[in-house]
């Protein structure tokens, strides 16, 4: 069955942006020229994604705005001879048909992503989690539909994690079944790394059966007082199988303040306009200014960034 609809879940507080996420919400930073929440929009239609099912919250009417017809700005832009921008601004209306479901309550991802059940139906969905930015782009998501083409299941992204870092993720238990490819046997959040079944932590791509609707439905809350969609996985997992991506390349949690800035400059040093300029200040930066490697205030230079210095 083909995947025709995308969940995209922006209801959350933004903690970690306090206090700009006070009255901005973190779905609508940008990240570059775009906000946060475009990037997962346009990875959805880029893989032929529907219909796009944002869960969002009270006070968000900025990203129904950005998404909405603005004939005043594009009349405004035409008169000013900014055709080529004025189309842009057409273009967020019209690139896919979407829709906005507001829980009444915050109770964690899986409680958002419940939320959208009468909207998906009995469908599989595509699901996305902005927050998340992957340096192929739309490419992970799109060898995951392959992957759920060929096992008919449900798909989860999934990325090797350091010791340290394995107690921020919902983490599997794997079994090798082709290459990058793995049965999921077992599903526990954010365990202690002693305690974790492997070091595959779950990323935020998925690709999900409707099943999981009622297995959200029977969660109680766990980490944090939250219904955590790891706890439902691992309820569907007792009656539908459940495979793993392993995808390659970077993944940017622009979530926190200094994934953000990284995914910002990643993605600037590749864009055709500010790319050229933006090297070479950096690379003057770097120059005049020394720091210990592991002080560097743009810490993303020191790893991916230094490739496009050269």
């Amino acid at each position: 069955m083909k995947v025709r609809k995308a969940v995209i879940t922006a209801a959350g507080w933004g903690i970690r942006f306090l206090p700009i996420t006070k009255s901005q919400r973190k779905e609508m930073l940008p990240l570059v020229d775009k906000p946060l929440i475009q990037y997962s929009v346009e990875e959805a239609v880029a893989c032929g994604v529907e219909l796009v099912i944002i869960v969002t919250a009270q006070g968000k009417g900025a990203i129904e705005d950005h998404f909405d017809r603005s004939f005043e700005l594009e009349h405004f832009l035409e008169r000013k001879g900014e055709n080529k921008l004025a189309e842009e601004i057409r273009r967020l209306s019209n690139m896919v048909d979407i829709c906005y479901v507001h829980p009444k309550e915050r109770l964690g991802l899986g409680h958002a992503v419940l939320a959208a059940k009468r909207v998906v139906g009995e469908e599989p969905f595509v699901l996305l989690l902005p927050d998340d930015l992957f340096e192929g782009q739309e490419a992970v998501l799109r060898q995951m539909l392959e992957i759920y083409q060929r096992y008919q299941g449900n798909i989860i992204a999934v990325k090797r994690v350091s010791k340290e870092e394995i107690n921020r993720y919902g983490i599997i238990e794997p079994r090798k079944v082709a290459e990058h490819v793995y049965q999921v046997i077992n599903l526990v959040e954010k365990p202690q790394p002693e305690q974790a079944p492997s070091d595959l932590a779950i990323m935020g791509r998925y690709v999900l059966m409707p099943e999981i609707f009622e297995a959200l439905e029977s969660t109680l809350p766990g980490k944090n007082q939250e219904i955590q969609l790891t706890d439902a996985l691992a309820q569907v997992l007792q009656k539908q199988a459940i495979y793993a991506y392993e995808f390659e390349g970077e993944r940017y949690d622009a979530g926190t303040p200094l994934g953000w800035l990284e995914a910002t400059i990643v993605l600037a040093l590749g864009h055709p306009d500010i790319g050229p300029k933006l090297r070479e200040y950096l690379g003057g930066l770097l120059q005049r200014i020394t720091y210990p490697e592991e002080a560097l205030p743009l810490g993303v230079i020191s790893r991916e960034g230094r490739k496009w210095l050269k």
